[in-house]
């Protein structure tokens, strides 16, 4: 298999080299060639880090990186040729039109100004500004700017797409819309994309594969139902009932094939399974083949969410991203305040 994105034992400190602030600590992971691929971490986890050593922004203090075969820190122009990059601050110029904002990062490339104007035409086009293409940025909405900034990543044709927390700050309605981009661009070009997010949301909607990056490592990384297998604790459907003693019940649940447990609650019982759709149905037809009435049912399905607090004992908040610019600063690992 052909890999967009290869790291090895990838370590970034910032400072002094035993005193400093490890930023990454020994991150390996690949990417497959038009995978959609995820990295799920807090504010601070060194996602943003990660994103400028493939970026070349910056130098990794040890280990390696390539991206699309070629090593980050040897050959940074042959990366950036191959690359498209939508950072985490908004970076289009709001005193210029979109179309002089897509017009102008065709020249950083190279591109002829008559491969510009088709270019530019038809992103605008698929993104759905091209009726306001020559309009001031500054009169765009956000999510309007989100998806200036996705298209113009895309005037050179790249073969990687890097989006760093691309829906950050933006409306529900406005994130949908940018989601339905990415796919769309993705089955187009044959694209690899790699995103950064926080959302949980976003993470199962897009990503074939997550890994989830805590304190600068990779904690966990699989497809999304890889990743629900390997948390113990599962779909838990709670169960309320009448006519059937609440220990009778337990043994008897407990006992079905595909139940962990069965833990009797006040007129009820917490039962934890591998598929909660599936069992809520035969729960039901057994309890009533003892007796029971049941007359509640509750299915609690397991999240991304609680397989983020399983590998790292925290949720995610909303309110831990904050608004920085790419271009400056990744900013502290949590540990060391931010």
């Amino acid at each position: 298999m052909a890999f967009a994105v290869e790291t090895s034992g990838l370590t970034k400190t910032f400072g002094d080299a035993n005193r400093g602030v490890k930023a990454l600590d020994g991150v390996s992971l690949s990417v497959g060639e038009g995978e959609f691929f995820g990295l799920l971490g807090p504010n601070g986890a060194g996602k943003t880090t990660l994103i400028r050593i493939l970026t070349t922004l910056i130098r990794p203090t040890s280990g390696t990186a390539r991206v699309m075969g070629i090593d980050v820190a040897e050959d940074r122009a042959g990366v950036r040729e191959r690359i498209g990059v939508v950072p985490q601050a908004t970076t289009s110029d709001l005193d210029l039109t979109g179309i002089e904002n897509m017009d102008i990062y065709g020249r950083f490339y190279s591109i002829s100004a008559k491969e510009r104007r088709e270019r530019i035409d038809y992103l605008l086009e698929i993104v759905g500004l091209k009726e306001r293409g020559r309009d001031l940025v500054a009169t765009y909405s956000g999510g309007m700017r989100r998806r200036l900034e996705v298209a113009r990543a895309l005037m050179h044709r790249p073969a990687l797409l890097i989006l760093d927390e691309p829906t950050l700050g933006l409306d529900p309605q406005s994130r949908l819309v940018v989601w339905d981009l990415l796919t769309k661009f993705r089955e187009s070009y044959r694209l690899t994309i790699l995103l950064t997010t926080h959302y949980m949301a976003e993470a199962e909607a897009l990503c074939e594969r997550i890994a989830i990056i805590d304190y600068g490592k990779i904690v966990a990384i699989d497809t999304i139902d890889g990743l629900k297998k390997g948390v113990p604790e599962k779909d838990v459907v709670t169960v309320w009932f009448k006519g059937l003693a609440v220990d009778a019940a337990a043994k008897e649940i407990g006992g079905l094939k595909f139940v962990r447990s069965a833990v009797g609650e006040a007129n009820g019982l917490r039962v934890a399974v591998d598929d909660g759709p599936y069992a809520i149905p035969l729960i039901m037809e057994r309890l009533k083949d003892e007796g029971a009435e049941v007359t509640r049912v509750f299915l609690k399905e397991l999240t991304l969410e609680d397989v983020f607090i399983h590998h790292t004992g925290r949720p995610i908040r909303e309110e831990e991203a904050k608004g920085f610019s790419y271009f400056i600063g990744a900013g502290m690992p949590r540990r060391f305040g931010r």
